[in-house]
């Protein structure tokens, strides 16, 4: 399988250093292939344009990102750490990436309505996991039941998106886990059962 070769993955992380450097619409197929240190054609051997290029990136990092996200929360005991760690993964794998953050705040965000269509298809697996952390923190009665789920998924993965945006934005001029903490507390503080 192709996404297996070595090539592949050199071609895709070679794309997320080019486009965050150039903006999509700047980088050229041939500025790619240079960068992963292959021919031309041989990008078109792996990919089937530009665009292409675009969706698979965000498809193996994106990919990769919920992987290591699923294997976090899921050794968390209680839904409220599972945030928590959620939130923690979230904003240590971006702040570590500081190529891929800028594609995925910055450059995806420019793209056409039906590259945007395949980018929602690839977050579903991402959103299933808030989901299952709101669903499990309902039925632990840690937060509210009378929750609209669909509102809280975005509220949640909203929030999360926004102050990795705006810290972009800035340059990344200051520790962007460092906020992790204080967006846990608000969330949760948002979703709290009333103890009253």
């Amino acid at each position: 399988m192709k996404k297996n070769k070595p090539k592949y993955k050199q071609i895709i992380d070679a794309a997320v250093e080019v486009i965050a450097e150039n903006g999509y619409h700047s980088s050229q197929v041939s500025r790619i292939a240079k960068k992963a240190g292959v021919a031309d054609g041989t990008i078109y051997l792996y990919f089937k344009n530009k665009e292409d290029i675009l969706v698979s990136l965000f498809q193996n990092k994106m990919g990769q990102f919920v992987e290591k996200i699923e294997e976090e929360t899921t050794a968390q005991d209680n839904a409220s750490d599972k945030l928590r760690s959620l939130i923690d993964m979230h904003f240590s794998q971006l702040s570590a990436d500081h190529h891929l953050a800028i594609v995925t705040q910055l450059e995806l965000r420019q793209s056409n309505k039906e590259l945007r269509q395949k980018i929602n298809d690839v977050l579903k697996r991402y959103l299933a996991v808030i989901d299952a952390i709101v669903q499990e923190g309902i039925d632990e009665q840690i937060f509210r039941d009378d929750l609209d789920r669909r509102l809280v998924r975005q509220m949640i993965f909203g929030t999360m998106d926004e102050t990795v945006t705006n810290w972009v934005m800035k340059d990344e001029r200051y520790n962007l886990v460092k906020q992790s903490a204080e967006v846990h507390r608000m969330l949760v503080n948002g979703l709290a059962r009333n103890t009253v």
